[in-house]
Order: structure tokens, then C-alpha cells, then sequence
């Protein structure tokens, strides 16, 4: 009977160090393969170093992880930030949608003298006649002509300074228009009294501006009695209404209208022009 093989006596003695051939010590050679199940003693010094411990450990690819996430959640949190406020609009841009939107439906629902065929188109003669009193032509006519068969000073102050608003009038209305651009409403039929280029635009309404303008003045420097005031206000009232009315302009062309024409009232006052000063001015000029 065949004997059993001996026990390799290298695995039944003591473990080797470094590893072990027939039982016996040896180095582990640079040639051969590492074994993975026990580290090499370089890495095992390596591993015993604090410093290098602690380097390795800052290299750690979980670290790394850890920063690049950090890293991607605050660039990421930032461009939602960005997102949203690019998202939002303002407050401002919200409220003047809404305002536009609310002054276009009340223009065209108001503007029942438009057309003939409108609700009111049998009131549109009487708004055309109302719209020709406030145009421009008729008021510096009719104030060249009092200034001309004007007879006292007074009176031709006041004609003077009256002429030149209006002409202030048409100079200022024309910029804005030609600045703000803004269309006349769609229902308008462009059939106005003495229209220039600058009457293709809406805003603001040159009617308003003029009828508060001239109102203020009439009321502040000739002596009316107290129906006479009244009627004024009125007609300066009705000047604007009918705009509207008319489709010739939207409500917010005509309020900053009135707003406008009561500001260059006050323009007059600062800009007031005396015989003396006029006559002053045209001997430099000559």
C-alpha cells in the first residue's frame, strides 16, 4: 500500500514572514506577482506614516466625491436661482400689463361714436364739431387775430403769452409723439380736421393737452363771470371725453393729456413774456 503523501512542512509550521517556498524563507522577488492577500511591506510602511495617511485620505476618492458634489449643489442651486429670476417678471412689468390691458378694453367700449353705424354714431357730428374747437388751427388764429386788433397793453400781453403756449403746445406734443410712437386705436377712422405726420401717433392727445392748457389760461387771466367759468371747464371736459368717443384716443392718452397741458400752464407763467421784454428782444435780435 502506498504511503500517504507528507504534509508540506512549510504550512504546518509557522507562517512565513514574507512568504515561503518548501518551508523555507525567502524574499519576495520584484519579478514575481503581488500577492493580494498580503500587502507588500512598502505599502504597509506607507500605510503606518500619519502624514502619508493623512495626504491619502484628502486624496480619498469619497472626499472628491463629497467636494464635487458640494461643489455641482451650489453651482446648481445658483443657476436656479438665476432661473428664477429671470422666470419672474417684475412687479412694475406686471402692473403695467395689466393697466395697458385695462385701458384698451375701456377705450373700445367707450368709443360708441367711432363709425356711423356705432351706437352712438348719431352723436358723432356734434363730437366732430367738439373736436374742432380744440384743434390747434382755430386757437392760433383766433389768437393772432386779437393780438393784432388788440388796442391795450394788457390785452396784448395776454394774447402774446397766449400764442406762444400755443405754439409750446405743439412743439412739446410733437416730440412725445414722435418719442412714444404709439398707435391710434383700431377703431378710429382717420378722418380728423387738419392732420400733420405726428397725428398717425395716439399719445399723448394734443386736444387734451391744449384744451387744459387754454382752460387754465382763460380761467386765470380773463375776468369771466361765474357761468362763463363753468362753461369753460365743461368744454375743456367735453374736448377730451371726445376723443374717446370718437376713437380717436385711447383713456390714458387723454388723462396724460390733461396732466401735460396743466404742466405747460405753469411753464407759461415761468416763461411769461412782457411788451417790453419782447420788444427788448427784438432790438438785440435787430
Amino acid at each position: 500500500m502506498p504511503s500517504p503523501k507528507a504534509k508540506n512542512p512549510g504550512r504546518s509550521g509557522g507562517s512565513p514572514v514574507l512568504g515561503s517556498s518548501n518551508g523555507r524563507y525567502e524574499f519576495m522577488s520584484l519579478t514575481k506577482p503581488l500577492n493580494r492577500s498580503s500587502p507588500p511591506l512598502l505599502l504597509q510602511r506607507q500605510g503606518s506614516d500619519p502624514t502619508t495617511a493623512r495626504l491619502r485620505a484628502s486624496e480619498s476618492p469619497t472626499r472628491r466625491r463629497g467636494s464635487s458634489s458640494s461643489t455641482g449643489s451650489g453651482s446648481g442651486q445658483g443657476l436656479a436661482e438665476e432661473d428664477g429670476i429671470r422666470l419672474n417678471p417684475s412687479f412694475i412689468r406686471v402692473a403695467l400689463s395689466s393697466l395697458l390691458a385695462i385701458d384698451l378694453w375701456m377705450s373700445k367700449r367707450l368709443g360708441v361714436c367711432a363709425c356711423e353705424d356705432s351706437s352712438w354714431g348719431s352723436v358723432r357730428p356734434l363730437m366732430k364739431l367738439i373736436e374742432i374747437s380744440g384743434h390747434g388751427i382755430p386757437w392760433l388764429a383766433g389768437s393772432a387775430y386779437c393780438l393784432y386788433k388788440s388796442d391795450s397793453a394788457a390785452g396784448q400781453e395776454v394774447m402774446l403769452n397766449l400764442l406762444m403756449g400755443l405754439l409750446l403746445d405743439l412743439v412739446l406734443v410733437g416730440i412725445v409723439k414722435a418719442v412714444v410712437r404709439r398707435r391710434r386705436p383700431a377703431h378710429n377712422r382717420m378722418d380728423m380736421f387738419a392732420t400733420f405726420s405726428v397725428d398717425r401717433y395716439s399719445f399723448p392727445s394734443g386736444h387734451a393737452t391744449r384744451a387744459a392748457m387754454c382752460g387754465r389760461f382763460l380761467l386765470a387771466h380773463l375776468v369771466l363771470a361765474a357761468p362763463l367759468r363753468v362753461l369753460v371747464l365743461l368744454w375743456a371736459g367735453l374736448v377730451g371725453l371726445s376723443r374717446v368717443l370718437l376713437g380717436r384716443h385711447n383713456v390714458t392718452d387723454v388723462m396724460f393729456g390733461f396732466w401735460m397741458g396743466y404742466c405747460q400752464y405753469n411753464l407759461i407763467e415761468m416763461l411769461w413774456l412782457s411788451p417790453q421784454t419782447l420788444q427788448g428782444l427784438l432790438g438785440q435780435l435787430a
